[in-house]
């Protein structure tokens, strides 16, 4: 058998919660800033973004991802973002991604919504040509931005919805942006065939989480660790296999945990819910999916089928057809009778 480290870099993945600017390489963000240099805070050696995203709680972070936001200005920053982001992923073996994006917060900066839509799918469909990889979209609500923003991330994804795009998802702050106002939203938007899957639990408690479900409609849950406080909130998870898309490293970079060892993934997993793991804002916080895989297998103390378990989850998760999940998942099966 191979050891853990290389068994993880080559098994094929799915990552559900990884979010499109979040995920931009430092070589990538340093390219940004030196050709805005001057106009925007984000170093532009690469050497020095480690500190720039050293995060002193999650409004911090906050401030930090919408500065890195603001280095995306043209169409052709969205492409080789876009890209760039495939081409890293593809990297670890993931085989399909659904990248939450927040096109309210481009189209704000001056990037006609078609134009935004034209250079993601463009990027969607080169990247399956040059890498192999298929990704699709959630347009999500940056919460802090109230519901003008939910109006128009709706008015995008309902007028312009490109075919990459399958649901419909609420991300920023959880204190101070109360889940419920949003309902009217995601009721137009899972009218409209998009699926439900809003962030919630993270640095708020349980009852964030029942109002997710109970308000949006919600099919996954983004990060949902505060779960583990309520027995009947994880009872009625389990119960419906309502999958967690779980991001270890990043709770604890956001402070929503105090440490890796304190993280409630074990007890998400006892308790019998469809967990899946994934990477969240991935060069933000110093990590990468096959990192998050590693720290899943030392926090659960699991082996090569644990960790193929984990990402056949994050296949029957997915919003990928019922064929590109039964091939990603024969391809596991088959990785794992090889290498495990």
């Amino acid at each position: 058998m191979t050891d853990l480290s290389t068994f993880i870099a080559g098994l094929p993945k799915v990552e559900l919660h990884v979010h499109h600017v979040g995920s931009a390489s430092p070589r990538i963000v340093a390219e940004l800033a030196a050709r805005h240099e001057g106009r925007t805070p984000v170093p532009a050696d690469p050497d020095a973004l480690a500190a720039y995203f050293e995060f002193r709680d999650f409004a911090h972070f906050i401030e930090v991802y919408l500065s890195v936001v603001d280095l995306i200005r043209d169409p052709e920053d969205v492409w080789i973002l876009t890209h760039e982001v495939a081409r890293e992923l593809a990297r670890q073996q993931v085989r399909y991604a659904e990248l939450t994006i927040t096109p309210y917060s481009h189209v704000r900066r001056g990037i006609p919504a078609p134009a935004f839509c034209e250079a993601i799918e463009d990027a969607r469909k080169r990247a399956l040509a040059d890498f192999g990889i298929e990704l699709r979209w959630c347009f999500d609500i940056p919460g802090e931005a109230g519901l003008p923003a939910a109006e128009e991330t709706l008015r995008i994804a309902l007028d312009e919805r490109p075919d990459g795009l399958v649901s419909f998802g609420l991300g920023g702050p959880e204190i101070g942006v109360p889940r419920p106002q949003f309902r009217p939203y995601f009721d137009q938007a899972r009218a409209a065939g998009l699926r439900s899957v809003p962030h919630a639990g993270e640095t708020t408690g349980p009852q964030t989480v029942w109002d997710a479900l109970n308000e949006l409609g919600a099919e996954r849950i983004g990060h949902g660790i505060s779960a583990a406080q309520d027995p009947q909130l994880l009872a009625h998870l389990a119960e419906r296999q309502i999958a967690m898309e779980i991001c270890p490293t990043s709770n604890v970079r956001t402070r929503a945990v105090a440490t890796l060892d304190e993280h409630p993934l074990p007890r998400l997993v006892e308790a019998g819910l469809l967990v899946t793991i994934n990477s969240d804002d991935p060069p933000m916080f110093g990590t990468t999916l096959n990192e998050e895989y590693a720290v899943a297998a030392r926090l659960l103390g699991i082996g090569a089928e644990g960790l193929a378990g984990l990402a056949r989850n994050a296949v029957t998760a997915s919003f990928l057809d019922p064929a590109g999940q039964q091939r990603i998942l024969a391809e596991i099966d088959a990785y794992l009778a090889t290498a495990g």
